[in-house]
């Protein structure tokens, strides 16, 4: 028992030091830099059709190698004069759908992606201690 004990020893510390070096650590894909900036592709988007959907892609920029990923993990959103709209639905991949928007009105929207900082605090439309990225999307009205 006492080499069984003896053996299990050095995995267990194994474990212990991942464990303890892995908290607090991002799940973000580059772990070596910091990330500086979100782009997202395309910039400016006209959804197809009403209820139509657009792809987006967010880019990580980040301060060492590799300095760009893609697609960046973030949180999505949609807003619209700054501030959250429902008329827009972002999935967590980037896919925005346009709602049924009657006529006439502004049909141009803000769509987002976001990245909380160490201070982890998120407000509305990508605001706080976040980095963001964002395009323009516009969605057709119901009486065009």
């Amino acid at each position: 028992m006492k080499k069984l004990r003896l053996a299990l020893f050095p995995l267990a510390l194994l474990l212990t030091a991942s464990l303890v070096l892995s908290c607090g650590t991002n799940s973000m894909l580059n772990t070596t830099g910091q990330l500086q900036s979100i782009t997202i592709s395309p910039p400016v988007a006209t959804a197809p059709t009403v209820d139509g959907e657009v792809q987006f892609t967010a880019t990580g920029h980040y301060s060492s190698a590799p300095y760009a990923v893609t697609p960046q993990p973030a949180t999505w959103g949609a807003c619209q004069g700054g501030a959250p709209t429902t008329a827009v639905t972002v999935t967590n991949t980037g896919l925005a759908k346009c709602g049924q928007v009657g006529g006439p009105v502004t049909n141009s929207y803000s769509v987002f992606a976001f990245v909380p900082t160490n201070c982890n605090l998120v407000t509305a439309c990508g605001g706080g201690c976040t980095i963001v990225g964002t395009a323009q999307l516009t969605c057709p009205t119901t009486t065009e």
